[in-house]
């Protein structure tokens, strides 16, 4: 029983979004699960996939909060 966890910035992919929206994260749970399927033929039903959103100000890079860092590399 294969479980995943995939950690994203919260922050939203569109203007107007502030998180990963109900449908982007259906998406990712089902292109998860159909390559556990087809990579290791782990069953749809016995995959677990965990999506958790992480406050850019509780994520870093390059020894700098994200904020930061997309600030000095010329990141949005």
């Amino acid at each position: 029983m294969p479980i995943v966890t995939i950690q994203v910035t919260r922050e939203g992919t569109k203007p107007g979004n502030d998180s990963v929206t109900a449908e982007e994260k259906a998406q990712i749970i089902k292109g998860v699960s159909d390559l556990l399927l087809n990579v290791l033929n782990k069953p749809l039903e016995a995959t677990f996939v965990v999506i958790e959103e992480v406050e850019t100000e509780n994520w870093g890079w390059g020894g700098l909060p994200t904020d930061e860092y997309r600030k000095l590399r010329g990141f949005k």
